[in-house]
This record gives structure tokens, C-alpha cells and sequence, in this order.
């Protein structure tokens, strides 16, 4: 059991048969009345966030999540197939629980899958990622004067904006939480 007085970022609790997982908690104790905490959670299978005023005192069932490093083998539909490096087993994950980082999902990666009691809920992918180009305009010599910057294709099939200095086949490392172009590898 944990109080809401023991809020942190990252716990996770369960509440009303759903899991959640705090986000962002302040405790305030204002002049007059009880101290209380406010807190904003997600619910880690939907995704949805709350904001929301807790008693110290109140007390939740605290959920402990697993997270598994697995391979992403292969996609068949909206299905991904990941194996566990332990193991050699295979499972599949629906498109839906994989989120936005589904752009960025190379075969061989390793990527963290989360679930909670045997049902997976969701996939972290490595923060930074390198992929290569595959499509994007050649650069222009001279037009770098101005902080510019064109729309590449990498192989992934995700579009990101990167430098007018950045070719064709090149290798460039991206953020997969943002989205953008970081670095060439």
C-alpha cells in the first residue's frame, strides 16, 4: 500500500481497478485547512491524464510494472511480433499499445515493453535512435546562411526536418520522444 502523501513521479498505483502512474505532484499546506496533494496522473493503458486533489492519508494499491527488453523481430498487419532475450519467446503487440514511436521501429531494435500482471500496455523505444535517409532534396552549396531546413524520409518511412547540409543515404540520430533530427551518426 502507498499514501498519496508518498506521491513521486514515476510511482504507479491502482485506483478504481485501473492503473495509473503520477506524472507531475505538489504537496500544498495552505494557512488555513488541511494539507492536501495535487497531483496529475496518466493512465498507463490509455494514455488519458487527470488532474486531481488527494488526502495525504488516502491509500492505494501500489502496481508494480514490468518492463522486459525485447527485439522487435517483425510486423505482420497491425501486429509486431517482439522476442524476449531471455527466453527466445514471441509476442505479439497490436499497433495501438506500440503508440507514436511505431515511426521509428527498426527490426533487430531493442526496445522496453511494459505490462502490468501479464497484459502489455505499451513500448519504449531508445530515446535516441539512427536510421538512414532514404529520400530528401541534395543540399544546395552556399545556402547555409539561415537556419533552414528540409523534409527527409528515413528508412522507417517517418518524415523528419533536418539541416539543407544533410544527403541522401546518410545516418542521422533522432529523438524518438520529439520526433526530431539531433545529429548525424
Amino acid at each position: 500500500m502507498i499514501s498519496a502523501g508518498d506521491f513521486r513521479n514515476g510511482i504507479c498505483f491502482e485506483m478504481d481497478s485501473q492503473v495509473y502512474q503520477v506524472v507531475e505532484f505538489q504537496h500544498v499546506k495552505p494557512g488555513k485547512g488541511a494539507a492536501f496533494v495535487r497531483t496529475k496522473y496518466k493512465n498507463v493503458r490509455n494514455g488519458s491524464v487527470v488532474e486531481r486533489s488527494f488526502n495525504p492519508s488516502e491509500k492505494f494499491e501500489q502496481a508494480q510494472l514490468e518492463r522486459n527488453d525485447m527485439q522487435y523481430i517483425y510486423s505482420d498487419g497491425d501486429l509486431y511480433f517482439f522476442m524476449d532475450q531471455n527466453t527466445y519467446e514471441q509476442r505479439p503487440i497490436s499497433k495501438n499499445d506500440i503508440g507514436d514511436g511505431i515511426k521509428f521501429l527498426k527490426e533487430e531494435m531493442i526496445c522496453k515493453v511494459l505490462s502490468y500482471k501479464g497484459e502489455v500496455f505499451g513500448v519504449e523505444l531508445p530515446i535516441i535512435v539512427e536510421l538512414e535517409i532514404t529520400e530528401c532534396e541534395p543540399g544546395v552549396r552556399g545556402d547555409t546562411a539561415n537556419n533552414a531546413n528540409k523534409i527527409a524520409v528515413l528508412e522507417t518511412g517517418a518524415s523528419v526536418k533536418v539541416p539543407l547540409f544533410v544527403n541522401q543515404n546518410e545516418i542521422i540520430r533522432v529523438d524518438t520522444r520529439t520526433g526530431e533530427y539531433i545529429e548525424r551518426a
